[in-house]
C-alpha cells in the first residue's frame, strides 16, 4: 500500500473518531448547558439591573425565550426550532474588559456600549444545545474555554440537575468557590446580592432621599408628556386608530420620537398609512402583526420597513380572519371553551406563528371525534402553546394547552379540571375587583398623580402593598407618579418605582 493510501486510511479513521466525539459533545444535557452558561447568567441576571428597570425587563424576557429555545431542542422528536431573536444587556463583569472584534461571530450581532453594561442582539438558528450555548457565549464576547471541561450529564443523577420550567423561568446560578472569581475576574453575584439586601432602605428613608429628584424630573417631563398626549390623539384621529400602545416601559421622550417618526412617514407616504385604519398600533421589537391582530412597529426598523408592512396589511388581515375562524371551530369541537391570546409585556407571538399553531391543533382535533357536550366548557378559556409539554391549568384559571396534545387525553384533562378552572377564574375576578378598589383608595388617600404596577406583580402582591401604603400615609408621596415593582428606582421622567414588599 502506498504512503498516500495509508495517509488517506488514517485520515478516515481520525475523521470517524472526531465525528463520534462531536456527536457525543452535541448531546449536551440541560444541566450541562446550565453549567456552560454560568458566566453568561452572571453577566445578564436581572437581579443586577435593579436600578435599570428597562434593561432588567429586557433580560428577564430574553432569558425566558432562551430557556424555552433550549428546552425545545432537548425534546425528543424535535427536528427544527423557529429562529429566535434575543437582546440582552450584558454587565461588564471584569474589572478591565477588552472586546476584540475578531472574536465576534458573524451574523446579526449589534453591540452598543452603555453605562457599566452593553446591549447585545443576536438571532439563534441552531439545531443542537451545544451550538446554541457556544453562539450565546460568543455573541456576548464571553469565554468558551470552560466548555472543554464539560462532562456528560449521564454521570450525574437527573433528579439532581436544575432545569428551567414554568416554576423556574430561568436558572439562577449556584454559588461557585471563591477561587473561581479570583481566577476569572468575575464579581461574586451572591456577595453582591447579599450586600444589596443589607443596605436596602425603608420606604420612608428612601423617599426622603429621592423625593426631590423625582419631583424635579417629573416637573421637567411635563411638556414632553403634553406633547406625547397631543401626538397620540392626533394620529389616532387622523388614521382612525383604535389605540397606540408600547410593549416596553420606554421613557416619554423615546415615545414622542416614535410617534414623530410615524407622523413623518405619514406625510411622506400617505397612501400606505391609510391601511392602518381601525387597527391598534404597538411599538415593540419587531414589525408585523401579533396574534391579537394588532400592528407591531419595530422601533429599530427604518421607514422603508414600516412602509412595506403597511402595504402588506390586507394580507395580514386575511391571515387574522383565518385565525378567528380556526378559534371558532376549535371552540365548537371543545364544548364552547374560548381560545384566547394573552398579551404580555414580553415578546409577542407573530400572527403567522399563531395561525400555524391553531391549524396544527385544529387538524389534530378533526382526526379524533371527541364526545364533548357543545356547552359543557362554555365560559372557560385556553391558550395554545407551540411546545411539547403537558396540558396545565394556570393559577388565573385558563388552560395552557400544547398544540400537539393528544385529543383524547386533552378531553379527559379538560373535563376533570373544569370545576377547578371555574373556581380559579372566580377567585381571579375577586382579586381584580379588590385590587381596583384598593388602588383607587390609594390614589385618593395619598394624593398621587398616578399609581400602576409592573405586569409581573401579582394581585396577591399588589393588594397588601397598597394597604400598607395607606397605613404608612407618607406625605412625601403626594403628587408623585408611583409604579409598584420589585425594586427602588427613580425613572428618567420622574416616575417612582417601589418594591411591592417595601420595608416599613
Amino acid at each position: 500500500m502506498s504512503v498516500a493510501s495509508l495517509l488517506r486510511s488514517a485520515m478516515r479513521v481520525r475523521n470517524r473518531h472526531v465525528a463520534a466525539h462531536l456527536i457525543h459533545q452535541r448531546a449536551l444535557s440541560g444541566a450541562d448547558a446550565i453549567n456552560a452558561l454560568r458566566p453568561f447568567y452572571f453577566a445578564v441576571h436581572p437581579d443586577f439591573f435593579g436600578q435599570h428597570p428597562r434593561e432588567r425587563e429586557v433580560n428577564e424576557n430574553s432569558l425566558k425565550r432562551l430557556n424555552g429555545y433550549l428546552e425545545n431542542l432537548q425534546k425528543p422528536g424535535t427536528r427544527s426550532v423557529q429562529p429566535t431573536k434575543l437582546t440582552f444587556y450584558v454587565r461588564d463583569t471584569k474589572e478591565k474588559e477588552v472586546f476584540q472584534q475578531d472574536i465576534l461571530p458573524p451574523g446579526n450581532v449589534l453591540l452598543a456600549c452603555l453605562k457599566g453594561f452593553r446591549s447585545v442582539s443576536f438571532t439563534l438558528q441552531t439545531k443542537d444545545v451545544l451550538t446554541t450555548v457556544m453562539d450565546v457565549l460568543k455573541s456576548c464576547s464571553l469565554s468558551i474555554e470552560h466548555m472543554n471541561g464539560l462532562k456528560a450529564s449521564s454521570e450525574s443523577p437527573k433528579s439532581q440537575q436544575p432545569v428551567a420550567g414554568p416554576g423556574n423561568p430561568f436558572y439562577r446560578p449556584i454559588k461557585w468557590d471563591k477561587s473561581y472569581y479570583s481566577f476569572t475576574g468575575f464579581r461574586d453575584p451572591e456577595q453582591e446580592l447579599e450586600q444589596a439586601k443589607r443596605v436596602e432602605p425603608t420606604l420612608s428613608l428612601w423617599l426622603r432621599t429621592n423625593e426631590k429628584e423625582a419631583m424635579k424630573k417629573q416637573n421637567a417631563s411635563l411638556p414632553r408628556r403634553d406633547e406625547l398626549k397631543r401626538l397620540k390623539k392626533e394620529l389616532c384621529q387622523k388614521f382612525a386608530l383604535e389605540d397606540i400602545r408600547w410593549q416596553r416601559s420606554w421613557g416619554v421622550t423615546h415615545r414622542c420620537c416614535q410617534l414623530q417618526s410615524l407622523s413623518r412617514l405619514s406625510q411622506q407616504n400617505p397612501e400606505a398609512v391609510l391601511n392602518l385604519r381601525g387597527h391598534t398600533i404597538i411599538f415593540t421589537d419587531q414589525s408585523g402583526m401579533n396574534a391579537s391582530g394588532h400592528v407591531m412597529l419595530g422601533t429599530m426598523d427604518v421607514h422603508h420597513q414600516w412602509t412595506k408592512l403597511f402595504e402588506s396589511l390586507p394580507s395580514y388581515r386575511s391571515l387574522h380572519q383565518q385565525t378567528e375562524w380556526l378559534k371558532e371551530r376549535i371552540s365548537h369541537v371543545l364544548g364552547g371553551i374560548q381560545v384566547i391570546d394573552i398579551e404580555r409585556l414580553g415578546p409577542v407571538q407573530p400572527i403567522e406563528e399563531h395561525c400555524s399553531i391553531l391549524n396544527t391543533f385544529h387538524t389534530r382535533l378533526l382526526a379524533r371525534r371527541l364526545a364533548l357536550h357543545p356547552r359543557s366548557l362554555q365560559g372557560l378559556a385556553m391558550t395554545l402553546e407551540s411546545d411539547h409539554s403537558s396540558p396545565s391549568l394556570h393559577e388565573m384559571g385558563h388552560f395552557v394547552i400544547p398544540a400537539t396534545c393528544e385529543p383524547s387525553r386533552l378531553q379527559v384533562f379538560l373535563q376533570s379540571m373544569a370545576w377547578e378552572a371555574r373556581q380559579r377564574m372566580k377567585h381571579r375576578n375577586q382579586l381584580q375587583a379588590e385590587e381596583e378598589e384598593v388602588l383607587l383608595h390609594c390614589l385618593e388617600g395619598l394624593a398621587l398623580r398616578s399609581l400602576s404596577k409592573e405586569p409581573s406583580v401579582r394581585h396577591t402582591q399588589m393588594i397588601p402593598c397598597c394597604r400598607r401604603l395607606l397605613e404608612e400615609r407618607s406625605p412625601l408621596m403626594e403628587g408623585l407618579r408611583v409604579e409598584v415593582s420589585h425594586f427602588y428606582s427613580v425613572m428618567q421622567d420622574g416616575d417612582l418605582c417601589i418594591p411591592w414588599d417595601w420595608k416599613g
